[in-house]
């Protein structure tokens, strides 16, 4: 925990239960005095992808003592602000459930309203959103062919089985499958080229995976539009891979993918993505830990 300018900043990560792995976000937890420049210098300060700041509290309802907990929250990246972010989302509950103990919690996002469930199991708590309604979409071949060649990634080194689309669960995700780890593993790409290009499309993160196993990936997330190279654990971007493997028919109706990011960064997390037969929201559920300042 640190003060800046009175103002109470934690840091947790999400998504590992050690403080060295996962990806680590700023958490403001009373924002209602921070305008949006002073949030961004927040961000910016911090240099993590992102950080999350609750704004206000929504004013509870009829549905009694156990009714969920509302916030509105807002993300910024050290660049700015961005409309919704997975592994700040799983960050501030866990902050939230460390103060007020575990339970339901809802979110009003920029991108909309996201529920989020802590549990606590052998005394680790677990965060598990459920993302905003998704949508999965092609993407033209001029801006795919540019996006290989920002990356260096020849069109014969993707996956034909995996193929590239945009896919949205908060926020806009370009994927791309890698057919061998080895690819995924050799990340230097071009940052003022892709960084145009994904400003151009409205891209969050390019979401680079390759298929281990019928439902377990490794995945890699550049994010220069951030203002960072890559990204190590990303909630958003797993929410809308889960709304493209499900579009694309490459998994069944209900499924829990396990999803492994970080790994080539040093800073190893795991994702779980779950889908469920009737529900076409994706849940993205993980662990994670205060970083002591």
């Amino acid at each position: 925990m640190s003060q800046n300018s009175g103002t109470e900043i934690l840091r947790y990560t999400a998504f590992s239960a050690d403080p060295e792995g996962g990806n680590p976000a700023g958490v403001v937890l009373d924002a209602s005095g921070l305008d949006d420049a002073a949030m961004l210098a927040v961000a910016a300060e911090l240099g993590y992808s992102e950080s999350a700041f609750l704004t206000g509290r929504d004013e509870p309802g009829d549905e009694g003592p156990s009714a969920a907990r509302g916030y509105t929250i807002r993300y910024f990246s050290p660049k700015a602000e961005v409309p919704f972010c997975g592994h700040a989302t799983v960050a501030t509950a866990l902050a939230r459930a460390e103060r007020d103990g575990p339970g339901d919690l809802v979110f009003s996002t920029p991108a909309g309203t996201v529920p989020v469930t802590v549990t606590q199991e052998g005394g680790e708590l677990r965060a598990t959103l459920t993302s905003v309604e998704p949508d999965v979409m092609d993407i033209a071949p001029d801006d795919l062919a540019e996006a290989l060649a920002a990356l260096d990634w020849p069109a014969a080194d993707l996956d034909p089985a995996l193929p590239p689309r945009i896919a949205f669960a908060g926020a806009r995700h370009l994927v791309l499958a890698a057919a061998t780890r080895e690819r995924l593993a050799d990340l230097g790409y071009d940052f003022a080229r892709l960084e145009a290009l994904m400003h151009r499309l409205d891209l969050t993160t390019l979401q680079l995976v390759w298929r281990a196993a019928p439902d377990v990936f490794h995945v890699r997330d550049p994010f220069p539009v951030g203002g960072v190279v890559e990204d190590p654990a990303t909630g958003a971007a797993a929410a809308a891979f889960g709304a493209y493997v499900r579009a694309l028919g490459l998994v069944p109706d209900t499924a829990v993918l396990t999803l492994h990011q970080g790994e080539d960064m040093g800073r190893p997390g795991t994702l779980t993505v779950e889908l469920r037969a009737g529900d076409t929201r994706v849940r993205v559920s993980g662990t994670g830990t205060r970083i002591e300042a």
